[in-house]
């Protein structure tokens, strides 16, 4: 059966000599993984369009007995090549799309995470990385996830709470717009930090990173 849909690929790796495992993103199905075959040869069709945080157009023949499906045919919208014109947006966007991998479940549509991590993807080579756009990002999927902190529980104080709410109610633009003091983006790197450790267990290695 030969599914159809729009996906943002999280994560390759190789699965053979000739062939790669492509992890997507997608808005109709959630995170899902296809083979593509013969993608490492040199004349294959799937040359130049599987790469780390391409957007495309794809089609996928689903698999009966696993999770793994087959990658039939790609057509590439956007390869996201101003991320990598800065080491930091793409550690950004690595730590955010592993959050993004941990906190969902495989075959589960994500209707509201996929345009989440596509408008990141946008809108980080606008401006300097910044901690607000990680914190900003977390808050976010923990929103769309049922997570979102119940602030009056919280020891925040009443500055950081304002930002917390701040960065909920944004839109990116706005986002990259606040002002936070050195000792606001400690408390609140530090709270978030707690916050997902207690509900995740574990936060990816790249947090550390990108803060």
């Amino acid at each position: 059966m030969v599914e159809r849909t729009q996906g943002l690929i999280l994560r390759t790796r190789p699965l053979t000599e000739t062939s790669l495992i492509i992890h997507w993103l997608t808005p109709d199905f959630g995170r899902i993984a296809t083979v593509a075959k013969g993608a490492r040869r040199a004349k294959s069709p799937f040359r130049g369009k599987l790469d780390l945080f391409y957007l495309a157009d794809f089609s996928f023949s689903r698999s009966r007995r696993s999770e793994l499906h087959t990658l039939s045919e790609v057509v590439l919208r956007e390869t996201h090549s101003a991320l990598r014109e800065e080491l930091a947006w793409l550690q950004d966007a690595s730590y955010c799309a592993a959050l993004v991998e941990q906190t969902t479940e495989t075959e589960t549509p994500l209707p509201t995470i996929f345009p989440l991590m596509t408008g990141l993807l946008n809108h980080l080579p606008k401006q300097p990385p910044q901690p607000q756009t990680i914190f900003a990002f977390e808050l976010k999927l923990l929103h769309e996830l049922g997570l979102k902190p119940d602030l009056a529980k919280s020891k925040l104080t009443p500055g950081a709470k304002r930002i917390v709410n701040a960065l909920l109610a944004s839109d990116w633009s706005a986002v990259s717009r606040l002002k936070l003091s050195e000792a606001q983006v400690t408390e609140l790197r530090l709270f978030l930090h707690g916050f997902l450790i207690f509900h995740l267990d574990r936060i990816p290695k790249g947090r550390t990173v990108t803060l």
